[in-house]
Order: structure tokens, then C-alpha cells, then sequence
């Protein structure tokens, strides 16, 4: 997980903390969201991708989601919307979200394939402007 936190942290110009906190965002998206078989495959390909989405799901239970996740909820804004929205919350423009996202798949590319990453991002609509 460090080779990925310092990649994207490199390519999107964030600290660590946020951009291991957006890897966070998006693995807990697609565990949501994405086909369960494929993204546990992923995420099996990730050290340390699984207990990051477990630490972040905890702490968005114990907190309620914070103002923005109660925004998007209220607006209907799960899926897309509501992960713009928290990745907007660390401070993320579209450009980073668009960085993070090519730079997750990449990796996910190199270490689980071509065809599982396909899978993922084409099993949820409008995932591809982001990656």
C-alpha cells in the first residue's frame, strides 16, 4: 500500500495522509458499488487495501458520515456523486479524483490484470471519466 500512497501521492501533487485516505474513498466505493468477487480479488492484490476500507467504513459508521455525506444522501448522491463528494471533502479538485482514479487502476492493472480491473470499472456507470 506505500508503493501505491506514494504513487499517487506523486502524481496528484497530495500528502500522504489524503491520498491515502482517496485510495481509501475509492477501494470502499468499488467494495460497495463493484462486483464482490472481483473487487476482493483486487483487494487481495492490495496489502493493506482491505483494512484501510474497514478503517474508513467504522469511522464513517461511528461518525454518521460527517455534513457531506448527509448533503448526499438527502440529494440521492450514493454512488458517483457521493464519492466526489467525499473526495472533494479532502480537498481534491476533479483533476486529483480524475489522478487518483487513473493511478489506482494502473496499479490494479499491474498486479490483478487487465480483465478483473475491466470488469470492476465496467460494472459501474460513469466510472470511466475517472480513470
Amino acid at each position: 500500500m506505500d508503493e501505491l500512497i506514494t504513487r499517487i501521492s506523486q502524481a496528484a501533487g497530495l500528502s500522504p495522509e489524503v491520498s491515502e485516505q482517496s485510495i481509501g474513498e475509492v477501494l470502499l466505493f468499488l467494495h460497495t458499488e463493484g462486483p464482490k468477487e472481483a473487487v476482493a480479488q483486487l483487494l487481495y492484490t492490495m496489502p493493506g487495501g482491505a483494512d484501510l476500507i474497514a478503517r474508513l467504513a467504522a469511522d464513517t459508521d461511528q461518525s454518521g458520515g460527517g455534513a457531506m455525506s448527509g448533503l448526499f444522501s438527502m440529494l440521492g448522491g450514493g454512488g458517483l456523486m457521493g464519492l466526489a463528494g467525499k473526495l472533494t471533502g479532502l480537498g481534491l479538485g476533479m483533476n486529483e479524483m480524475q489522478i487518483v482514479g487513473r493511478e489506482l487502476f494502473a496499479a490494479g492493472r499491474e498486479k490483478a490484470g487487465e480483465d478483473l480491473m475491466g470488469e470492476i470499472a465496467g460494472s459501474i456507470p460513469g466510472l470511466s471519466q475517472f480513470i
